[in-house]
């Protein structure tokens, strides 16, 4: 909303030119490199011109293992008395523990173990309850009834052969949640790319003086990502997979895989990675005509361009209807077991009967085989436009002459997105359903742009120019809306310029965000915010709040937390509309003789966008409810108005569509600095970009307070860059710096390091400076070029903070500023003929 970036092709090309570029991390086991291969060629004549490229982009998956701060996803609770740290201690190993089950539930999965309990009284609205049964506890547990248990042949007491990890007091973390598979997960994720371009041109002579000319552009994209899967599976009571010493248990009722049936036993599987795949096919071709208009030194140019891409994405999924009919089993001998239903359902595949292999993932493949199975969807998107504009001059003025253009466009857009039969019908286990996403909308667009020379060459007035524009805007699905800027360019003196704009906008949403279609999917259980709260250094907000909902301190959610996406269209969704005010200076003085030239800018700026639309995400909107003020709780309003549990407190739903954000501002200052000079054989050039946020706010509701996150996590207040560079003969140096200024979110959080009550001191919400230092070096000679350089010379590692409140990648914030690939080496060689 807040503008865009015109790219221009290159026309009149001519000759040929090879490149290639090799960029290899030193730092990620030799994973995460990338290599583009390109070939551009040109030729024209008296009368026409054409030219090509064609480009091949390959990267490298970067997983987990290769680098040190995601290896080993950790809490990062600090003990503020000591300096130390309040992770949990693996009471095994001894140190910290890796993907802990925390209270945000964040940073893993419950994995090798098992859900066991007995019935419990009737609650008080006279509902069963399921408790958990006596056994022996795993080191460093506490108490002695417990829910959930992991294999241990040496426990001949309680439950044989299990010792107790989880439902006692305060032994949530003694839970196995890791295990090495899960660092084969990507961390960025490999891709090709290949992409043919081409235009070319004839000049007519006649129509105007015309050029007929055309555009091709053909864009494939292959992606990739692995995953890591936890496999929640239900045995029903009184199931022949269960073994003797667990058929006692009856741990929750039916959840959807026993065909009524109460589970008997509920495995956590660390069932290991999967895999989804992505392919894209884009094709544009533009065809248009352009020349001399009827008046004199006016211009036209008409052009109509389809775009049409095509995705095809898949994923492998647990089959529900398989999952369902491979845990109906009758044994056919000792120890051997077979689908009771194979009749109706051949090839079916009788599930593994319980065991501590399978629990700890050793699942026989043919079982896999049958029921996880790949799920492919495909996209569709159209895009016609017509477009017509003139330009030319208006008349005369004693500074100059006005120039005008005036245009006309019509586009019309339609998506098809289909995704799997499995996910239409609601058929992939504990993963999202979607239904089919279809819908088409078309805008007809009216634009006029004058630039005026209003004084020129007067004292004190050496320039002075007003620049208007005016669009008229009408989609079918949002009617009609008129937009428009206006902006001054001054200078008193031919030094100092003085400039300002400003302007309106106005969006419809998308199509897809429009018209996605229902859509529900899951998030593990350990997402509920308020899973054993009653534990210490929980947030005392949260406390307050799942204490309001009438949950128990030990409360805990054995079922998956349900996310719903609707369209846009369904949900009332509205336009964006947005307003754009930059003012701003730029100062070239004179310079003595020798001092070379200086340049500096300053441009101070503020966007409001209203209406604006967003997804906030199920995670981000449960944490920022059940962590709010207790009143706006109570109140149900900002982020709590999309939370919602049953009567029961057993089912958990997040809406997580497409809303309008009743406000979004941001407002800043852009500072630049360029000085040149002639040094010894060469020259310097040094430049110098810094950017100050003034104000970065927002609010989801028109009755919610707006909020400022300037200076917080992930909205640092400075941002820099600044590089020098020295070039002569056929050689150029150049050494840059990146600067992210540190901040800090104790404040909106409401913690504090100096807080006397440890369970709000523990937490590090703080990241200091971050600075990048890159150089290269390059040599031109006899059409060669070649640039070679190191990026982030000192592999700086982003920043960590605790787990609770922020995404993060690995025990860092989630934040486009930072690098995750490290210290990274490349190489660039060019040929021109």
């Amino acid at each position: 909303m807040a503008g865009v970036v015109n790219i221009q092709t290159r026309q009149g090309f001519e000759g040929l030119t090879l490149e290639g570029q090799v960029n290899a991390p030193t730092e990620a086991n030799g994973n995460g490199g990338s290599t583009r291969l390109s070939v551009v060629a040109g030729a024209k004549g008296d009368r026409w011109r054409a030219a090509g490229s064609v480009e091949r982009y390959e990267r490298d998956e970067l997983t987990l293992r290769d680098r040190e701060f995601t290896r080993c996803q950790t809490d990062g609770y600090i003990d503020r008395a000591t300096g130390g740290s309040l992770d949990f201690v693996d009471p095994i190993t001894g140190k910290p523990k890796c993907y802990p089950i925390t209270d945000t539930g964040s940073n893993g999965v419950t994995i090798n173990t098992i859900a066991a309990g007995v019935e419990g009284p009737l609650n008080a609205r006279g509902q069963r309850t399921f408790v958990g049964v006596g056994g022996q506890g795993a080191a460093g547990s506490v108490g002695s009834t417990f829910n959930r248990w992991r294999p241990n042949s040496a426990v001949d007491t309680g439950v044989v052969g299990f010792e107790g990890v989880g439902g006692g007091a305060n032994d949530v973390n003694v839970r196995d949640t890791f295990e090495d598979r899960m660092l084969n997960e990507s961390l960025i994720s490999p891709v090709e790319i290949t992409t043919i371009y081409g235009e070319a041109a004839y000049q007519l002579n006649a129509l105007g003086n015309a050029e007929i000319y055309g555009e091709f552009l053909l864009n494939n994209r292959k992606s990739s990502q692995t995953g890591y899967r936890q496999l929640a599976l239900d045995y029903a009571k009184g199931s022949p997979l269960i073994p003797d010493n667990l058929a006692f248990s009856t741990a929750m009722t039916d959840q959807g895989l026993n065909k009524g049936a109460d589970v008997g036993v509920r495995a956590f599987i660390g069932f290991g990675n999967d895999h989804s795949t992505q392919e894209q096919r884009f094709n544009r071709n533009v065809v248009g005509i352009k020349g001399d208009f009827l008046i004199p030194e006016w211009r036209y140019d008409l052009s109509a361009s389809y775009s049409k891409s095509r995705s095809e994405y898949t994923s492998e999924q647990f089959l529900t209807d398989r999952l369902i009919e491979s845990l109906d089993v009758v044994e056919i001998a000792p120890g051997q077991f077979q689908c009771a239903q194979l009749a109706s359902n051949p090839g079916c595949v009788a599930a593994p009967a319980l065991s501590s292999q399978v629990i700890g993932g050793q699942l026989p493949q043919a079982w896999v085989d049958y029921v996880f199975r790949p799920v492919k969807g495909v996209t569709e998107y159209e895009e016609k436009i017509v477009s017509l504009g003139l330009d030319g001059p208006l008349f005369e003025l004693p500074a100059g002459r006005v120039m005008g253009f005036f245009g006309l466009e019509w586009r019309d857009a339609q998506i098809d997105d289909t995704p799997g039969l499995d996910s239409q019908n609601d058929n992939t286990y504990n993963f999202s359903s979607s239904a089919i996403t279809r819908g088409s909308d078309s805008v007809w667009e009216a634009f006029a742009e004058v630039e005026a020379p209003i004084l020129r060459d007067m004292p004190f007035a050496h320039d002075l120019t007003l620049n208007g524009s005016f669009r008229y805007t009408d989609y079918d699905s949002y009617g009609d809306d008129t937009t428009y800027k206006i902006g001054l360019v001054y200078s008193p003196v031919e030094m100092l310029t003085l400039r300002g704009t400003y302007g309106t906008s106005y969006r419809a949403p998308a199509l897809f965000e429009q018209f996605v279609g229902a859509t529900t999917g899951f998030l593990s259980n350990t997402n509920d915010r308020c899973n054993e709260y009653g534990r210490p250094n929980v947030n005392p907000n949260r406390v307050a709040n799942c204490a309001a909902e009438g949950l128990a301190p030990d409360h805990y959610n054995l079922s998956s937390i349900r996310v719903v996406t609707l369209g846009g269209a369904e949900a009332g969704l509205e336009a964006e509309t947005s307003t754009n005010m930059t003012v701003g200076a730029v100062l070239q003085p004179p310079m003595p003789s020798g001092w070379g030239d200086l340049a500096f800018a300053v441009d101070y700026y503020e966007i409001e966008v209203k209406n604006g639309v967003s997804q906030y995400g199920a995670g981000n909107i449960l944490t920022r409810c059940y962590d709010s003020d207790p009143a706006d709780f109570a109140a149900d309003v900002g982020f709590c108005a999309l939370v919602s549990r049953d009567p029961t407190n057993s089912q958990l739903t997040v809406q997580n569509g497409y809303v309008n954000l009743a406000t979004d501002i941001v407002k800043g200052l852009d500072y630049t600095v360029r000085y040149r000079n002639d040094v010894g054989p060469g020259s310097v050039l040094f430049n110098l970009a810094l950017t100050q946020y003034t104000e970065i706010s927002n609010k989801l509701f028109d009755e919610d307070p707006l909020e400022d996150y300037k200076g917080q996590i992930n909205n640092p207040e400075f941002t820099g860059t600044a590089d020098v560079s020295y070039a002569w003969d056929q050689w150029r140096v150049r050494y840059g710096v990146e600067w992210i200024q540190g901040t800090d979110s104790y404040d909106y959080l409401g913690v504090s390091p100096s807080d006397a009550d440890p369970s709000t001191a523990m937490y590090d919400f703080e990241v200091g400076d971050y600075w990048l230092h890159n150089a290269s070096v390059q040599y031109t000679t006899g059409g060669w070029t070649a640039t070679a350089g190191v990026r982030n010379i000192f592999n700086e590692e982003p920043p960590t903070i605790s787990s609770g409140y922020y995404n993060r990648v690995g025990n860092a914030p989630l934040y486009s500023g930072y690098d995750y690939l490290g210290r990274t080496a490349f190489i660039n060689l060019t040929k021109s003929f």
